[in-house]
C-alpha cells in the first residue's frame, strides 16, 4: 500500500528564486560553517576593495569545545596571485566583515586550499566580423527603418545571428 503524500502547500504569490532555493541552500551552507546567506550572499559589500572582486567566502570554521567563544576563521577562495595579499591584509578584511555584522563573526582568515575562479564576466568576446557580404545584406534588410537606435539595434543583431549560423557550419 502505497503512502499518501500531503499535497503541496499552495501559496497564491509569486517567489523570488532566492526564496525558493533557501530551502535547498540552507542545509548546504550550515555544513560549511555558515548560519545563513548573508557573509556569501553580500561579500561585495562587505569585504573591502579589491578582495570583494578576488575573493569569495568558502568555508567558516568554529574554535573546538568553546561553545560561546567568538570569532571563528573565514577560509577565502581567491583567485591566484592575490593570494599573499590576502594573507597579508586578513586582519583588514576580519574587521571589515565584524564591522558589517556588527559584532565579532570572525578572528581570522585563511585562504583555502581550492582557488576561486570567476564567473563569465572576464570572458572574451566574440571578436569576429562579419563578411563584406553579411553587413551588406543586414545593412539592405534595415535600411528602411527610420529609428536609428532600432536599426542600429537590428544591424548588431543580424551581424551577431549571422556569426553564430557560420560557427555552427563549421
Amino acid at each position: 500500500m502505497a503512502k499518501d503524500l500531503p499535497e503541496p502547500k499552495r501559496r497564491n504569490r509569486s517567489l523570488s528564486v532566492a526564496d525558493a532555493l533557501s530551502g535547498a541552500l540552507d542545509p548546504v551552507l550550515k555544513k560549511r560553517g555558515f548560519a545563513s546567506r548573508d557573509l556569501i550572499a553580500h561579500w561585495s559589500v562587505m569585504a573591502p576593495k579589491p578582495y570583494d572582486t578576488v575573493a569569495i567566502p568558502d568555508k567558516l570554521t568554529w574554535p573546538r569545545g568553546e561553545r560561546s567563544a567568538e570569532g571563528a576563521t573565514l577560509l577565502l577562495r581567491c583567485i591566484p596571485g592575490h593570494a599573499l595579499a590576502i594573507s597579508h591584509e586578513g586582519g583588514k578584511i576580519a574587521a571589515a566583515v565584524n564591522r558589517y555584522f556588527g559584532f565579532v563573526l570572525v578572528d581570522s582568515v585563511r585562504l583555502s586550499a581550492e582557488p576561486f575562479t570567476p564567473g563569465s564576466a572576464g570572458r572574451q568576446q566574440n571578436t569576429n566580423q562579419p563578411s563584406p557580404s553579411t553587413v551588406a545584406k543586414v545593412g539592405a534588410l534595415v535600411a528602411d527603418i527610420e529609428n536609428e537606435d532600432l536599426r542600429e539595434a537590428l544591424r548588431l543583431l543580424g551581424h551577431a545571428l549571422s556569426n553564430r549560423s557560420t560557427e555552427k557550419g563549421k
